[in-house]
C-alpha cells in the first residue's frame, strides 16, 4: 500500500463545549450506517445529553401525506419528510426560516427555529420564508457525544441557515466539510469508499 496523506479526522476538542446550533459532520471513519456521511444540526446539547437532526437524508414520503394541516401546508407542495435520525422516526419536527425570529418557539441557527405546533395557524404562513419536516432525531446520552467527538468521529462546523434547506443532499456533506478549510478540504474530496483512494 502506497503511503499517502493521512485523511483521518484527528481526535479533536475544538469548538465550543456544547454545540447547540452547530453542525456535526460525520468523519470518514464513522461507518455506522445511521450516520455515514451525515450532516447533523444540533438542536440541544448539555450535560444531560444531546439531540440533533440529520439534514441530508430525504425519504420518499411526502409531507402532505404524513403531516396534518396546517403544518403540512407550510412546506412546498412536493416536499418530502427528511429522516432526522433513528430515534422515534414517527415523531415529526418542523424547522422553519422565520421572517420574525422572535416568533420561533426555539431558535437554532440565526433565523431558523423549531415550529411550535400550537402556534395559531392563521399566523404561521406569514411568519416563515421556508420550512422542512424531519421524522425522528439523533440522540446521545450524557457524555456520549463528547466521547465520539474526542475520538474524531464528528467534525464540528459552524451552521448556516441554507444548510437546513439544502436540496443537493449528496453534496451537502462535501460542501460543509470543505467549508471547514485547511486539511478538511482534502477530506471533502475522499470517495465514499476510502479503499478507492
Amino acid at each position: 500500500m502506497a503511503d499517502g496523506p493521512d485523511l483521518s479526522v484527528p481526535p479533536s476538542d475544538d469548538g465550543p463545549r456544547f454545540r447547540r446550533g452547530r453542525l456535526l459532520v460525520a468523519g470518514p471513519q464513522l461507518l455506522d450506517p445511521n450516520f455515514f456521511r451525515t450532516v447533523v444540526l444540533m438542536l440541544e446539547h448539555s450535560e444531560e445529553g444531546a439531540l440533533g437532526l440529520v439534514l441530508n437524508r430525504p425519504t420518499t414520503l411526502r409531507v402532505r401525506d404524513a403531516v396534518p394541516e396546517p403544518l403540512s401546508s407550510l412546506t412546498a407542495e412536493d416536499e418530502v419528510i427528511h429522516s432526522g435520525g433513528p430515534v422515534q422516526p414517527e415523531a415529526v419536527i418542523l424547522l422553519a426560516d422565520y421572517l420574525m425570529p422572535e416568533e420561533a418557539s426555539t431558535l437554532v441557527v440565526h433565523t431558523v427555529g423549531i415550529v411550535d405546533p400550537r402556534t395559531p395557524e392563521e399566523g404561521l404562513p406569514t411568519m416563515l420564508r421556508r420550512a422542512r419536516a424531519f421524522g425522528g432525531y439523533a440522540g446521545w446520552g450524557a457524555g456520549q457525544l463528547e466521547g465520539e467527538i474526542a475520538e474524531g468521529a464528528w467534525i464540528d462546523v459552524e451552521a448556516e441557515p441554507d444548510d437546513v434547506f439544502a436540496t443537493d443532499h449528496d453534496g451537502l456533506w462535501r460542501r460543509v466539510v470543505a467549508r471547514k478549510g485547511g486539511a478538511f478540504a482534502l477530506i471533502a474530496l475522499m470517495p465514499d469508499d476510502p479503499a478507492l483512494n
